[in-house]
């Protein structure tokens, strides 16, 4: 923001990152080109450029993932390289150097910040606000080289300015590749919609942002590519520094317009130009939620406050149209008169525009639906104070009985983990009862004295402390109204459940990923990680919960492991599956089946099509990302703490029939589009089926999760689903 408001004599600033996932290797090659040319003093060139550019060059973003794949590279490469694409050092082994440690992809962590390696960039990216920002990557090792300007679709806030520097870097990195006869291309593939992208964040952050691919995944240091010919690690190093250099050298030549549309850009937010919402309202009765809403908006410096009046009118997120609205016990307010009021629209609108449907990845996000709060976009500028409601002090407790713990955030599945792990017995109650004239909900957690050790309450104080709960205490087991702590509606968890997680090449590294990590440094509570192929061989009677992340399952089409799986769970165990893990028991026999669209008779022979509309013929079966809402029943376990509905972030068009014998528990009526591209025919599709379910079988259960409740590990109101699925269902 300061850097907005400078003199116009100040310099530009460029800023290059390499290097973001960690199997595209050449970047890094060619930040050590880069940098030296910058600070070689015999550089007639740069020397000119940086009188008034500083150039800030990050060479690796992705320690973790470079040094995962460089390590396996040197270890299975010959003394000379073999080019043949079919040769080992080709073929990457699970789960690759693509992700960080944690198997996230980095470059869709901008926005989110769930990696440390983001929210330690992102700090420093604050620091500086270059006006130009590259994110280098490497694409198929047969396509040419790409640089902006970028494809549609374009997000309607991003600036005339913004869109015509492109074209004219893009003009100037031709210039240079014709000399050289490369080949490039422009204005495909990758467009500027999604938020967390390293072009796109800095895009909302009132930079150039841009993508440079080039040609290499797989390649090496060298590989014979479809038209015969070498393309080596030199090559890719040589394109990538070209693009560098020519960047930098826009930058100079351009330094007074790029500073003086920045200053613009942050001068236009504060005035409040952009967008037809000027104050954003997010409302809950569960300030935790409203808490991971706040840190997200301080990560990315969006200012926000409390209202002063209680009472408005506006856009509300859940029913889609205007309504009056109030303060549910806890809010925030985000005016779109403040310096980040782009990203703060691109990030809690209620409806992203997308001017063309082929995008490169999803198409909606926005914050009310992804934390499950109330949203309300209002088109007046409010009236309300610099500073929200400062958190509630927890209080520790004192009993010779027993506490409740209200179990409807995240935080609540946090403390009960902590509780579990450290030999606490926790019950939870099936129905709701009153104690002292206050109603809890289903799922409410009860630690009583009688059934732990002397430090229960230790124990309970410093777990609630720690995820900012609020125990209550009891003094007796009989209740004003509803079970008393004796009835069978009281469901006991005996002991923590040991949890494996399935991973290899049989599943989605990105997906098995977000659950380790959701275990290891969110929930933190062990789990054991083993690979797919092993499982047949495993002995699972020491082991009460069995993770199946998105994946293909290969052998899951062998007799003796289905027999295994299904012994585990008859004996007591329980499976949870997700996403294509449910296609794969769907397409064996597990009881469940995916509901197939019916199609209408056509006059016409569907045969006869025009090759020309390939494309457009596609996106009417396509679902990049958009928001669907989920009728739930929230009597069952698994959807303990919300109230009758989700919002799921749909990514396939694939729906399952009701489970006949099981529970249905989250289910898609026939008008639960809400936001994002869906094409016509998905939509004709997703209506009146099943989403989430659970499904008896002898002493266990299957946990049936078709979509990603831990999306990129920012889907935030789906992390309490999960460990719902983990910790409550079936005991």
């Amino acid at each position: 923001d300061n850097m907005a408001s400078q003199a116009d004599n100040a310099p530009v600033i460029v800023w290059l990152s390499y290097n973001v996932h960690g199997n595209e290797a050449a970047s890094s090659e060619a930040f050590m080109l880069t940098i030296h040319a910058l600070a070689d003093p015999t550089n007639a060139q740069s020397k000119e450029w940086l009188r008034n550019t500083v150039v800030i060059l990050d060479p690796c973003i992705n320690p973790d993932g470079r040094d995962r794949y460089i390590n396996w590279y040197n270890s299975v490469v010959s003394k000379n390289y073999n080019p043949d694409p079919s040769s080992r050092e080709h073929a990457e082994p699970w789960p690759g150097g693509r992700s960080n440690h944690y198997n996230f992809d980095l470059n869709r962590d901008w926005a989110w910040q769930t990696q440390v390696e983001t929210q330690q960039r992102i700090k420093k990216y604050k620091e500086w606000m270059p006006q130009i920002h590259v994110d280098y990557h490497e694409q198929g090792f047969n396509e040419p080289y790409y640089f902006a300007p970028a494809a549609d679709p374009i997000h309607e806030v991003i600036t005339p300015w913004q869109r015509e520097f492109q074209v004219i870097v893009g003009k100037n990195h031709a210039k240079y590749f014709d000399n050289n006869n490369w080949l490039f291309f422009t204005k495909e593939r990758f467009d500027l919609l999604y938020p967390s992208y390293g072009d796109t964040y800095p895009i909302y952050n009132g930079a150039i942002g841009m993508t440079y691919e080039q040609g290499g995944i797989r390649a090496g240091l060298g590989i014979l590519n479809e038209d015969n010919d070498t393309l080596t690690l030199v090559d890719r190093a040589a394109h990538h520094f070209t693009t560098g250099m020519s960047t930098v050298e826009m930058a100079s030549k351009n330094r007074q317009k790029l500073v003086t549309e920045f200053k613009k850009f942050f001068d236009e937010s504060k005035a409040g130009k952009f967008g037809e919402y000027k104050t954003y309202v997010f409302t809950s009765k569960e300030e935790q939620k409203m808490a991971a809403l706040k840190k997200l908006l301080e990560q990315n410096g969006i200012d926000f406050g409390t209202l002063n009046n209680k009472t408005f009118r506006g856009f509300n997120y859940f029913t889609g149209k205007d309504d009056s609205f109030s303060d549910e016990g806890y809010h925030i307010a985000v005016s779109a008169f403040q310096p980040r009021a782009v990203l703060a629209k691109v990030l809690l609108e209620p409806r992203t525009v997308v001017t063309d449907s082929n995008t490169y990845d999803i198409t909606a996000w926005s914050a009310a639906y992804a934390y499950g709060v109330k949203g309300y976009a209002v088109k007046e500028k409010l009236d309300f104070s610099g500073e929200s409601k400062s958190s509630t002090i927890i209080a520790e407790i004192n009993s010779n009985y027993g506490a409740l713990i209200p179990y409807n955030s995240f935080s609540s599945a946090k403390v009960l983990a902590h509780l579990l792990k450290n030999g606490v017995k926790v019950r939870f109650v099936e129905k709701p009862f009153t104690y002292k004239g206050k109603v809890y909900d289903r799922g409410t957690l009860i630690v009583l004295k009688t059934s732990n050790g002397n430090n229960w309450l230790t124990i309970t104080n410093d777990a609630c402390k720690k995820n900012t709960v609020q125990a209550i205490a009891v003094e007796t087991g009989f209740m004003d109204k509803g079970a008393d702590f004796g009835s069978p509606d009281i469901k006991n968890i005996a002991a923590a459940p040991k949890v494996i997680l399935v991973t290899g090449d049989q599943t989605s590294s990105l997906a098995a990923g977000e659950v380790w990590h959701y275990f290891d440094k969110q929930l933190d509570y062990p789990i054991t990680m083993v690979n797919g192929t092993d499982l047949y061989r495993l002995n699972l009677k020491n082991f009460q919960v069995l993770i199946m992340p998105d994946g293909g399952y290969r052998n899951m089409s062998d007799k003796s492991t289905q027999d295994k799986l299904k012994d585990f769970v008859r004996g007591g165990g329980k499976i949870i599956a997700m996403e294509n893990a449910v296609s794969v028991m769907a397409n064996t026999d597990w009881g469940i089946k995916s509901k197939e669209s019916k199609t209408d008779a056509k006059s016409e022979d569907s045969s006869v099509k025009k090759y020309a509309d390939r494309d457009k013929d596609y996106l009417t079966n396509s679902i990049p990302g958009a928001i669907y809402k989920i009728d739930l029943d929230n009597t069952h376990p698994l959807a303990f703490g919300y109230p009758e509905f989700y919002y799921t972030l749909k990514q396939d068009n694939v729906l399952y029939e009701n489970l006949k014998d099981g529970w249905n528990v989250g289910v898609i009526k026939k008008d639960a589009y809400v936001t994002g591209f869906a094409g016509v025919k998905v939509k004709n599709k997703l209506k009146e089926g099943m989403l989430l379910g659970v499904q008896d079988m002898g002493a266990g259960s299957v946990v049936y999760l078709t979509e990603d409740v831990l999306f990129r590990n920012f889907w935030e109101n789906g992390k309490l689903l999960f460990a719902n699925a983990v910790f409550l269902v079936g005991q």
